[in-house]
């Protein structure tokens, strides 16, 4: 079995990670700047946790001390983690290679280097550093996830409606599939390639307004279906069907299974 360091292994996917990886007997580390206590729902029984910040540095060391393999799930969204994103991940490959482990992997987004969107650019310019790598390393692209399609619903839902933007199609994908497919890069036998790129979906490609439907009837939300038109870069990107991999479908929990066991998923 491997040691396994999940770095933000309390977020969506890197906890999904750290249970799997737990079931399947091997020892896991997780890599977080705020460990969970013993009764949060983002701890597992079993796991080490660490307290360490890959913008500086600290506690990486002991993280990753030991490791075989690292799973990056880190993730940036605002602010100053969103600046130094690509740079925290050049940080922990640093850490990784003079720890002596021997794979990296990391959760990246289907097509993030066919957007200008800043979100989405620092998702390449990670992968960049990836790719520029002495280590062996494999980054997985996945669709967008249940969570993102349920949470827009969600939120209209406060004022009464279901928003749907206009022209948009989701191939969304479950953590738990996620996770599967970062286990199984983590742990594959070596190969030729030193930097594999693969691209994951989920089971199904439906309408925005498919998915709004399956929403309400799982949830038994009221509320008015409105379709509303996203301008800018990112309403390109949906129309143009660039979060969608139909040729590549990986998951098996479809959005409407996912639904049904929201209050374990969400």
């Amino acid at each position: 079995m491997s040691r396994i360091c999940v770095a933000g292994g309390t977020g969506e996917a890197g906890r999904e990670v750290v249970r799997q990886a737990l079931g399947l007997g091997h020892s896991v580390a997780v890599l977080t700047r705020n460990p969970p206590l013993p009764d949060a729902r983002e701890y597992y029984d079993g796991a080490a946790y660490f307290r360490a910040d890959v913008t500086t540095g600290e506690g990486v060391p002991e993280a990753l001390a030991g490791a075989d393999v690292v799973i990056d799930c880190l993730e940036a969204r605002t602010g100053k983690a969103l600046r130094h994103y690509a740079a925290g991940g050049a940080l922990l490959l640093g850490e990784a290679a003079a720890a002596g482990v021997a794979r990296a992997v990391q959760l990246s987004i289907v097509n993030c280097d066919r957007s200008a969107l800043t979100y989405y650019r620092s998702k390449a310019d990670k992968e960049g550093v990836y790719a520029r790598s002495p280590l062996d390393t494999r980054t997985v692209r996945a669709t967008q996830f249940h969570s993102l399609v349920a949470g827009i619903f969600g939120a209209g839902i406060r004022i009464g409606l279901v928003p749907v933007i206009k022209g948009a199609r989701f191939q969304p994908i479950a953590p738990s599939d996620v996770a599967s497919a970062l286990l199984k890069a983590a742990l594959e036998p070596p190969t030729s390639d030193a930097h594999a790129l693969r691209t994951i979906g989920g089971p199904e490609v439906l309408s925005m307004g498919s998915l709004a439907g399956a929403w309400k009837r799982v949830t038994g939300a009221r509320g008015l279906v409105t379709e509303l038109p996203l301008p800018g870069q990112m309403g390109r990107f949906l129309r143009d069907g660039k979060n969608l991999v139909p040729e590549q479908r990986y998951g098996h929990t479809t959005f409407e299974a996912w639904l049904a066991n929201r209050q374990e998923n969400l």
